[in-house]
């Protein structure tokens, strides 16, 4: 946390109200120039369960892992400055670790608060909190976080075996996850809300380069190619649009082969994007070993894919894997 005095009061009157009383906050002052500091150490002094670590301004990630290394206790909650969790969040998110089929991550559903919320993160939210078991999360994977990140609870060894949050000019919270499910864990989300997740300017989604679009694609890109996207795997992209020309770009740029744009738009079949035909859907199955890539934005559209897609006997997850 860096500069948090605005809205820091309510984030550990929150904590401090968790019907979980067992639990400690470590709280990383990452280089503060505000009031931040001063009102952790007050807040301490009322309420020892918070441990304030003041640290030089390094970064998020240098103080993610900092406060990693501090935890004690088997499970990590992670949490923002600016964001409030409900009284019931810990306790909650504690007890579906004690089930005998407990994940090693643990999400809830999130509320979007703040004056200058837009419709693209309304629209994020809602994709993400209908997205509940280990299955769905990883269906979308590579659509974009299918976490958010501060209302996730996750076993503490399971990060470190991980290796904790790597340094990097990327996402690095959507690392962790591509990360964590190469490695096998296991995800899951409550479907209460137990969170409400400030979005405003100053966040660094919105103003940090290394969270753009082009951040993310290549970032999937590299994990896929520890995966699915072996050496000499042509690609299928479902999508002659915007996103499927971008990953088009993306793809051709780290020598990979784009054999075919699969489209349903009747002016598009019978042209060529990037010097690869589109065609329709059906002549798909010729490219059966390729890796099909649903690059696709509209609402709804990732579905129809699917179904399409399993017509001709890809299999998702391993034939065709969804990606935005």
């Amino acid at each position: 946390m860096r500069d948090g005095e605005a809205t820091l009061g309510a984030c550990l009157a929150s904590l401090s109200a968790q019907t979980l009383a067992d639990h400690e906050v470590v709280a990383v002052d990452d280089g503060s120039a505000d009031g931040s500091g001063r009102l952790l150490r007050a807040h301490a002094a009322r309420d020892a369960r918070l441990r304030v670590l003041a640290a030089p301004p390094r970064g998020l990630v240098a103080a993610l892992n900092h406060g990693l290394a501090a935890c004690r206790a088997p499970l990590v909650a992670r949490m923002d400055a600016d964001d409030v969790a409900d009284p019931r969040r810990l306790e909650a998110q504690a007890r579906r670790f004690r089930d005998a089929d407990a994940p090693d991550v643990l999400a809830a559903r999130v509320r979007v608060v703040g004056d200058e919320a837009g419709p693209g993160m309304a629209e994020y939210v809602g994709w993400s909190n209908g997205l509940l078991t280990h299955e769905e999360m990883v269906a979308d994977l590579f659509v974009e976080s299918p976490l958010v990140h501060p209302s996730v609870m996750a076993r503490a060894a399971a990060l470190r075996a991980l290796g904790g949050y790597r340094v990097f000019d990327g996402p690095e919270d959507y690392d962790l996850w591509l990360r964590a499910h190469a490695a096998g864990l296991r995800f899951a989300k409550l479907s209460e809300v137990l969170l409400d997740w400030r979005d405003s300017p100053r966040r660094l989604t919105r103003r940090d380069p290394r969270y753009g679009p082009d951040r993310f694609r290549a970032l999937k890109i590299e994990a896929l190619e520890r995966a699915a996207l072996r050496a000499g795997r042509a690609v299928v992209l479902w999508g002659g649009g915007p996103i499927g020309k971008a990953w088009s770009r993306a793809l051709r740029a780290r020598g990979h082969r784009v054999c075919a744009f699969v489209d349903v738009h009747p002016r598009r079949l019978g042209t060529s994007v990037h010097g690869a035909p589109v065609v329709p859907w059906p002549e798909a199955a010729a490219h059966a070993g390729a890796l099909h890539l649903a690059a696709v934005g509209q609402r709804g559209g990732r579905a129809r894919v699917r179904g399409l897609a399993a017509s001709l006997g890809l299999r998702d997850g391993v034939d065709l894997i969804a990606v935005a």
